[in-house]
């Protein structure tokens, strides 16, 4: 059935979003403690290559992330 493949992917985009809203809270405390984490590396001077080169980010995301994007 034709509709079979489009059920299933609505099944499991239903599936993963009410995990990913269940672990919200976890994802949130992630972030706050790499950028705290990204904030300590800076203080020690580290550049944002380095960190970027650690964390395997590109540098420009590091900044963001530690620009609080």
């Amino acid at each position: 059935m034709a509709t079979d493949p489009k059920r299933k992917a609505l099944v499991d985009v239903r599936r993963t979003q009410a995990k990913f809203d269940r672990t919200g809270e976890q994802h949130e405390e992630a972030r706050r403690a790499r950028r705290e984490s990204f904030e300590a590396a800076r203080k020690a001077g580290l550049t944002l290559r380095e960190i970027g080169e650690a964390a395997e980010l590109h540098l420009t995301r590091v900044k963001e992330i530690l620009d609080g994007n």
